[in-house]
């Protein structure tokens, strides 16, 4: 019997160690001074279709889909720093539920896992409202399943790493595609763009995977024709990886207040596919122009920190949302909500999180205070916790009464700009521009 037992254990031992080996293969044998990229994505449309949220209140049910809503992922990795950034088509994301993608995630550091949405207002809810009558609007089980995907999107990315190199550049995206609800022209016209290229000899220059990261409101479609969709982002997407052959990802800004997709037209607003079509590739051939002579950074950096803060809950409104969703939001005594902001430098690029929609003005302010001339500001990533106001904008208009509402408090902003800064200024400042 033990002479049988011998030959089983070493097979089964084999079998174990070879199916492991994707797993291990971006860690062998490789040049911890070389920039590792990979990227993958999952479909998370909803099978059978469920209602749409663009806000507060109870969703619109849905009769059609147009478009895929999907999870993203990129991973990058140098020496012993891995980060993973994760887009997905929602309207908003907790930590609470991206702490559930984190958990599938064993080979990178649960804080160095970057989790933000395109804020898409034609996709199922996702905060966990809960109606007068106790009643929650989402649906707890699909978010659980998105958490899954949204975590096999990371695994895979991790295995398919490869070695990259990085192009990297903000420019003006030009032509008719946001403007500023309340007042036409304070909005950010600048768009970031990372492209990682493969390294590799055979292949090298190939886009591997492009981020785009820009300030609007992916709304054209809304959540009030019955139809799914991510908006603007799908065709950005399509029009990327058609142009390009690798992955795209999108990462909103400081759209808050309200920055949204120029949709307008002589009677009214074009609430039409086609003109999600003209705007999202219009922003894709803008991202690839700006992007397109950028220099080629060869031995980025890479390096993450991050901080966690706490925001008081000052408004009824949120407060109410905050602590009756099943979501569990983790309020504390103090009746504040804490949420971690992470900053990435890589090569010559910048990034800030911010956990909601910080208006035009605070967006300014911080990419004039980092350290760098290709700053990046990933909103609503994190967490999401409605709009983030300077205490001079608070109530301080009509036209801002709503966007007070619904968000957290007047010191919000304050507490925000505090916090980013001293991570910026703490923190190692990325490659100076004069290298590459």
């Amino acid at each position: 019997m033990r002479n049988f037992f011998v030959p089983i254990f070493v097979f089964v031992f084999i079998f174990v160690v070879l199916s492991c080996l994707p797993l291990f293969a971006v860690d062998k044998g490789k040049d911890k001074d070389m920039l590792y990229v990979g990227s993958a994505k999952r479909i998370v449309t909803p099978d059978p279709l469920l209602p749409v949220s663009g806000g507060v209140g109870s969703p619109e049910p849905v009769e059609k889909k147009i478009g895929e809503l999907f999870a993203r992922a990129m991973v990058m990795k140098k020496g012993d720093v891995a980060v993973a950034i994760v887009s997905l088509d929602f309207l908003g994301w907790s930590s609470v539920l991206a702490d559930k993608i984190r958990a599938l995630v064993p080979q990178i550091p649960p804080e160095n896992i970057i989790v933000g949405v395109t804020h898409t207002h034609s996709a199922p809810e996702t905060y966990g409202f809960v109606d007068e009558k106790g009643n929650c609007s989402a649906d707890l089980e699909y978010l659980n399943w998105v958490c899954q995907q949204a975590g096999d999107a990371i695994n895979e990315a991790y295995k398919k790493m490869t070695p990259a190199y990085l192009k990297i550049a903000m420019g003006e995206a030009k032509g008719k595609i946001a403007y500023n609800y309340y007042a036409e022209e304070l909005y950010d016209p600048r768009c970031s763009v990372l492209q990682a290229v493969s390294a590799e000899k055979k292949t090298e220059g190939k886009p591997i995977v492009t981020l785009v990261n820009y300030a609007v409101h992916p709304e054209v479609i809304g959540d009030s024709q019955k139809i799914l969709s991510p908006d603007l982002c799908g065709p950005l997407y399509d029009k990327i990886e058609a142009e390009t052959g690798g992955m795209a990802i999108f990462m909103n800004s400081a759209q808050g207040g309200m920055v949204t997709a120029d949709c307008r037209g002589p009677h009214g607003d074009i609430q039409t596919w086609d003109e999600c079509i003209r705007i999202g590739e219009l922003l894709a051939s803008e991202a690839l122009r700006i992007v397109k002579d950028a220099p080629v950074q060869k031995n980025p950096t890479l390096y993450c920190g991050n901080t966690t803060v706490e925001f008081p809950i000052e408004s009824p409104l949120l407060r109410l949302v905050l602590k009756n969703s099943p979501i569990k939001y983790p309020i504390t005594e103090k009746n504040t909500i804490p949420t971690r902001i992470n900053l990435i430098n890589v090569g010559t690029a910048q990034i800030v999180t911010i956990p909601g929609e910080a208006l035009p003005n605070i967006g300014y302010y911080l990419k004039r205070n980092m350290h760098t001339p290709h700053p990046f500001l990933f909103g609503l990533t994190n967490d999401a916790f409605g709009y983030i106001l300077t205490k001079v904008d608070w109530n301080s208009f009509k036209r801002y009464d709503y966007i007070s509402r619904t968000g957290l408090g007047e010191m919000t902003g304050e507490i925000l700009i505090e916090t980013v800064l001293n991570l910026v200024n703490q923190s190692p400042k990325p490659d100076p521009v004069e290298k590459q």
